[in-house]
This record gives C-alpha cells, sequence and structure tokens, in this order.
C-alpha cells in the first residue's frame, strides 16, 4: 500500500470565464481545476469565479480585482494561485509580482499531473519536452512554482546573464529530448511492422480523462492495469491482446484521457503516444454517461481526434459507467445516443454485445493465433 502523500502547497483558485464561454462554465471549470489540483497532491483553501470580458494583456484581470484576489488568497493561507485560464508568460510575471506569490495557469498544472503520471522512458520523455516548451518563455518569473508543485525547473536567478545561461540550457535540453523522441518513433513504427507482420489487428480505446478506459482494458482482456479514480491516473498507453471468436488475436491499446482545451503543446509533444490512435483499425470511444456534462466531453474527444488525423476512422462509441445511472436515464439513452453500445466496464455489464461489434467491426485477414501478450 502506498502512503497518501500530504499536499506540499496550498492553492487558491481563480476561476475565470471570457465572454467566448457558456453561462454555467464558471462551476464547471471550478470543479475541474479542484479534481486537477487534488490530482497534483495541491490542497485548495478558496475560490474566487470572475466573468472577465476583455483580459488584460497585462494580467489577464484588472487591477481591482487581482487585489481581491491577493487579500483572499492571503486570508485562505494560500501560497500559490491556481488560474483555469492559460496566462501569457507576461501575464503570469506581473501577476506574480503584484501578488508575490506563484502563479500558475492550467496547462502548467496539467504538465505538473503529467509529470507525476509517466512512468516509462517515453511518456517522461514526452512530459519533459512539454514542461521545457512551457517554462523557457517564463524563466525569469518569480517561478519556482514548477520546481516545487513537480521537481521542474527553477526559474528565479540573481540577474539577466544567469537567466540567459538558464535559457541556453533549456533550449539545448529541448534539441537533446527531441533527438531521444525521434529513436522512440522509431521503436514504435518497428513494434508496428511486427504487429502487422503477425497480423495482428489494434483497437485503441480512447476517451475523455476518467471516462473508465482502463477499467474497460482490464474487462475486455482481463488485463489488471492500474486503476484509479483520478484524472490522467494512466498516462503510458498499455496493450493487451485478446483472441476474439476463436479465430484471431486482436491489441488493445489504452491512452492518455482528452481534456476540454487540451493544449498544443501537448498533442505536439505526445505525438508518439498518440500515433497508436491514428494507427489503429477501429477505435472505441468511451464516454462517462453518467456525466452531466457527457455531451460537451462528447464533442471535446472529437476535436482532439479530428487535430491528429483521426475523426474519419472506425469508431464505437461506448457509454461507459451505465452501472451509476438509474432505470429512466438508461431507457432514455438509446434515444440520445441510437449507434452507441451502452455499459459498465466496472461491472462487465455489456461486454458481450461490445466485443460482438468489435469483431464485426474490424476488417477481414488471414490470421494465426498467438498465445503470448504483446508488450506495451
Amino acid at each position: 500500500m502506498h502512503k497518501i502523500q500530504k499536499s506540499r502547497n496550498k492553492a487558491f483558485l481563480v476561476i475565470l470565464r471570457t465572454s467566448q464561454r457558456e453561462a454555467d462554465f464558471l462551476e464547471e471549470s471550478c470543479r475541474e481545476m479542484q479534481e486537477l489540483a487534488g490530482s497534483a497532491l495541491v490542497q485548495v483553501v478558496g475560490s474566487i469565479l470572475a466573468r472577465v470580458n476583455h483580459p488584460s494583456p497585462s494580467h489577464f484581470i484588472r487591477e481591482g480585482k487581482l487585489q481581491e484576489v491577493m487579500i483572499e488568497a492571503q486570508k485562505a493561507g494560500a501560497n500559490c494561485l491556481l488560474f483555469n485560464v492559460d496566462l501569457s508568460p507576461v501575464q503570469s510575471r506581473n501577476i506574480e509580482k503584484s501578488v508575490k506569490i506563484p502563479a500558475l495557469d492550467r496547462t502548467g498544472l496539467i504538465l505538473d499531473i503529467f509529470g507525476r503520471r509517466a512512468k516509462s522512458n517515453e511518456g517522461q520523455l514526452q512530459v519533459e519536452l512539454a514542461r521545457l516548451n512551457y517554462m523557457l518563455p517564463r524563466i525569469g518569473g518569480l517561478g519556482g512554482v514548477m520546481s516545487r508543485l513537480g521537481g521542474g525547473i527553477g526559474t528565479r536567478g540573481p540577474g539577466e546573464q544567469e537567466l540567459e545561461h538558464d535559457r541556453r540550457k533549456i533550449r539545448g535540453r529541448i534539441e537533446r529530448v527531441k533527438e531521444e523522441l525521434k529513436k522512440v518513433h522509431k521503436h514504435r513504427e518497428l513494434l508496428r511492422a511486427g504487429r502487422k507482420r503477425k497480423n495482428f489487428l489494434s483497437v485503441a480505446i480512447v476517451g475523455y480523462t476518467n471516462a473508465g478506459k482502463s477499467t474497460l482494458l482490464n474487462a475486455l482482456t482481463g488485463a489488471e492495469t492500474y486503476v484509479e479514480d483520478k484524472m490522467f491516473a494512466t498516462l503510458d498507453p498499455k496493450t493487451r491482446v485478446r483472441n476474439l471468436a476463436g479465430r484471431r488475436d486482436v491489441l488493445f491499446i489504452d491512452t492518455v484521457g482528452f481534456l476540454r482545451d487540451l493544449p498544443h503543446g501537448l498533442v505536439e509533444s505526445f505525438h508518439a503516444t498518440l500515433e497508436e490512435v491514428t494507427e489503429a483499425d477501429l477505435l472505441i470511444h468511451v464516454m462517462d454517461i453518467s456525466h452531466p456534462r457527457a455531451g460537451e466531453f462528447y464533442r471535446t474527444v472529437q476535436e482532439v481526434l479530428k487535430e491528429i488525423g483521426s475523426l474519419e476512422k472506425p469508431s464505437i462509441l461506448a457509454l461507459n459507467k451505465a452501472d451509476l445511472l438509474d432505470d429512466l436515464a438508461r431507457s432514455l439513452i438509446h434515444h440520445q445516443w441510437p449507434q452507441s453500445i451502452v455499459i459498465s466496464a466496472k461491472d462487465g455489464f455489456g461486454m458481450k454485445p461490445l466485443l460482438e461489434k468489435i469483431d464485426a467491426m474490424l476488417p477481414t485477414r488471414n490470421y494465426f493465433h498467438h498465445e503470448q501478450k504483446y508488450p506495451s
């Protein structure tokens, strides 16, 4: 058993809604940021919600609201601010100078969680690249919050000469990480070539973070993949094999969870991992049908699939966590999502029709039965 790690930071949430967002965005974004903070082992001690029609180029929020944030954060005993929006390097530095405590935006918080979750060498390299690209333009702020949250690079130096030295070091490390990731790319290409020679077909399990992808992988293959009720509990892709209908072996691949407004830099950094999605023969889009914003999460996943060029790939929509619904809600699902399959990966409900649909939708080839598990 792992000991529960105590929170090292006390965060005050600054939840902002711009004019482009819907009316209920603030409450949902606040819940999301609380979940993200919990995944980063950060204690939330307070929050403020505000609408910002015209973000300030210098601080994002106006001086009066910033003073209110500082006062409330001090009252709550916070030692860092977490913003639900992405701040420019200038905005982040100016906010830190004004409130005298580090400020981290949503992308920075997600990167911290990714840094905690990555276990494989590949995952760690991808996270490091994203973190370095994030940190580079932010060198010179009060900084240090990434260091304290997740062991990142400290950014405060005594002078401009040392700051430039830090920048050169980061640029050099970025180039070295990119070279290492090129090797990862070639390795994955060799793995996929080996699968094709053995006539393996692949099914990638995709979905919004915490939709139940790892639980579904376990239910479909009998694997014992790590499952935790937290955002981004699985970061490194897992691959397991199952024989379908006693005549062909299929690889099922669990992938990193998608998220609303997933930073483009993260998508680029995880290119090698996301290739498992683009190269798959079939996708299973897992959706937490019990969540009140399931429809929005569905659209988010579709947007990411479009960004990586996989939107037109054959797919099955699996509406998961049906065990959390009452009878009336279950009866309405099929009217809203007529082409879907309702499942509960947790208790095995719906696995038989899901497997039958997978078998029917996969292309036909000549197959050989292989007993061994294919490595992730």
